[in-house]
């Protein structure tokens, strides 16, 4: 993306913005949080007879994965949005 004066606009990538620590340490504490509510929800009866097996851990894990990948990914976006409007400048930014 380039501005009318010919300056291009340098907005982070996805992995690199993904990568860094404060997103993964946020994205952690979203997955542990809401993890463990839908871990209840979806598993509550089977880990309080403590009826787990192989496949019900591995479900139970897969639980976690969904809200660390939906706020690493809001995170990418919110940045890279971010980041355009900042190098465009004041009233130059589409949206």
């Amino acid at each position: 993306m380039s501005d009318p004066g010919g300056s291009a606009v340098c907005v982070p990538g996805f992995w690199e913005i993904a990568c860094d620590r404060r997103v993964v340490q946020r994205a952690a504490r979203v997955a542990i949080l809401v993890g463990i509510v839908l871990a209840v929800i979806n598993h509550g009866d089977r880990i309080l007879q403590g009826d787990i097996d192989t496949t019900a851990a591995l479900k139970i894990l897969m639980t976690f994965c969904v809200p660390y990948s939906v706020s690493t990914y809001s995170s990418v976006l919110a940045t890279r949005e971010y980041a355009t409007i900042a190098k465009a400048g004041p009233g130059r930014a589409d949206g």
